[in-house]
């Protein structure tokens, strides 16, 4: 009865797998979309049944595991094309690697190359599929790897799991044509204009340096060890990358409906870089909503959330983690301070940061007061503020550089100071100020990333870019050289998520890594640098600074 029902469901996808129905044809007559049930995805991803109990995985020789530890995501990752970890093959096991074709069929060949297919089996039908989940067994009827759980499945839930890994494998790729790559950067209207055209002026350098590589088949072939019709050269085509430009305007409730706009008209693989001010909520909810891979935005606030998303990949937490140093430091003095003021100006992203910081020490009663200043407060009403601080108390600064410069007369009492929004060491902190001042310092020390940075610098030298916003930059062009290194793996898998997945799995290998000691990212991290520094200037005057202590990662 329950192979019947599957069965019917095939028929209506159009993927029933029949003698009389080769896979090839099937493959080359499905033009449709494939609705992907959400009882799928819940069990796929999370681990979650369609009567909401947890799904149990067993294997003969450890103890079963049941809910998110069991989902199929865990292995066969979020794309369904799995990974390949040492001596470990996980294959791919969307609809279009399991039904595939005969080997020796031209739709074979045409099925993107992964390192992990087992394209020499015998394609899976709904039956054997079936019994591959609930019995072991692979589609020759042999036992699958001791690595692949048991799944005592009922119909429903088998329909719905299938139905996902049929609505997995994509039929085309936004963004993506045989000699094309798409990409697009965004620059919201509050952004910084010194950092905008200095990050343009790197990404269209690198998008130039990149089309001037030679493109085709002709001197870039790749030898597959496949056989039959497998046995083809993969053809690894240096594609022409292609940037849009998306400046968005007005109100920031407008502009996640201007990037759909700009997607329908202008379909890109994936969003790079960018520059932004504030708010990047709108950018974020257009990101997870389509879902389109955006990678290494130039954002001082990402959310604090963001490992639960999945498309955005960020260098770090900004303020968010710079709170998370302050308020673990502070949690963990003893003795504990009595009172915390965090100052900050209206609209600009330090309010966010204590906000977090409030609700952190909230936890361990210490008090904070926020105090606020309006965006167009004089440097008078600073100067007054900080004056009715009482004497002793910690002070939290998320102020820019013109702030800084004017803190006034030297205060007692310990002060930390936001990394990013005061410049680093560039900020024009007062001599009297520096003695109790400890600065969150997100990025490696000077001389450690010295090597590293003198990369950036030689490359814009050349091609003669203004060093306008260099920090900026500097992550621009690392976010550039990555998203290359991982065009080279994907060879010509041109799914979203697998690029994601990639990232996921090359990022750590780096040793140009800009201005952060390490990046490493792994499944529900999207954070790549995840911890910082506390320093000090070491002179009155000179930019020079000393950690504190260790890289600390709260």
């Amino acid at each position: 009865m329950g192979l019947r029902r599957l069965q019917r469901l095939w028929l209506i996808s159009l993927w029933l797998i029949t003698a009389a129905a080769p896979a090839a044809q099937l493959h080359r007559r499905t033009t449709t979309v494939i609705p992907d049930p959400p009882a799928g995805i819940a069990l796929y991803e999370r681990g979650v049944l369609s009567d909401g109990s947890a799904l149990v995985a067993e294997r003969a020789d450890a103890p079963a595991v049941q809910g998110a530890s069991a989902a199929c995501s865990n292995c066969h990752r979020k794309s369904g094309l799995g990974s390949v970890e040492a001596r470990n093959i996980i294959p791919p096991i969307t609809a279009g690697y399991l039904f595939h074709p005969p080997q020796d069929s031209e739709d074979a060949a045409r099925l993107a190359y992964l390192p992990n297919s087992r394209l020499d089996r015998d394609a899976y039908t709904p039956e054997t599929l079936a019994r591959a989940i609930r019995e072991g067994k692979d589609s020759r009827g042999q036992p699958l790897s001791y690595l692949m759980p048991r799944y005592d499945l009922n119909d429903a839930d088998m329909e719905a799991l299938i139905g996902h890994l049929n609505a997995l494998h994509p039929r085309s790729v936004p963004g993506v044509t045989s000699e094309e790559l798409h990409f697009a950067t965004i620059v919201t209207p509050d952004a910084d204009p010194l950092a905008k055209a200095g990050m343009l002026d790197v990404i269209r350098n690198f998008f130039d340096e990149k089309n001037a590589a030679p493109r085709g088949a002709g001197s870039q072939k790749m030898q597959t060890t496949a056989k039959g019709a497998l046995a083809k050269h993969m053809f690894k085509v240096n594609r022409l990358w292609v940037l849009h430009v998306w400046e968005l305007t007005g109100p920031a409730s407008t502009w996640q409906q201007q990037l759909k706009e700009r997607f329908d008209a202008e379909p890109v693989f994936a969003v790079l870089s960018g520059v932004f001010g504030p708010d990047y909520t709108p950018i974020r909810a257009f990101c997870e909503a389509l879902p389109v891979p955006c990678l290494f935005p130039n954002v001082d606030n990402p959310p604090n959330d963001g490992d639960n998303e999945f498309h955005t990949i960020y260098f770090s937490r900004g303020v968010g983690l710079e709170a998370d140093l302050i308020g673990h430091a502070l949690a963990e003095a003893t003795p504990k301070p009595a009172s915390v003021v965090a100052v900050y100006r209206d609209g600009d992203v330090g309010e966010s940061a204590a906000v977090r910081l409030a609700a952190t020490l909230k936890a361990v009663g210490v008090p904070v007061h926020l105090a606020h200043l309006s965006a167009r407060a004089s440097d008078h009403a600073l100067r007054a503020l900080l004056a009715k601080v009482p004497a002793g108390a910690t002070l939290a600064l998320w102020l820019r550089p013109q702030d800084i410069a004017q803190l006034g007369p030297a205060r007692t009492g310990p002060v930390y100071l936001s990394g990013i929004l005061g410049g680093y060491e560039d900020a024009p902190l007062p001599a009297a100020w520096r003695a109790q001042t400890q600065m969150a310092y997100l990025i490696d020390l000077p001389l450690n990333r010295r090597v590293r940075l003198d990369y950036a610098h030689g490359w814009f030298r050349v091609r003669k870019i203004p060093e306008v916003s260099f920090k900026v930059q500097a992550d621009t062009l690392l976010a550039c050289g990555i998203l290359s290194e991982t065009i080279k793996h994907v060879i010509d898998a041109f799914f979203a998520d697998y690029l994601l997945e990639r990232i996921e799995d090359t990022l750590e290998h780096r040793l140009l890594t800009g201005y952060y000691p390490r990046l490493t990212l792994g499944p529900h991290q999207r954070f790549a640098s995840k911890g910082g520094y506390f320093v000090r200037f070491t002179e009155p005057k000179s930019s020079v600074v000393e950690p504190v202590g260790d890289w600390i990662v709260p």
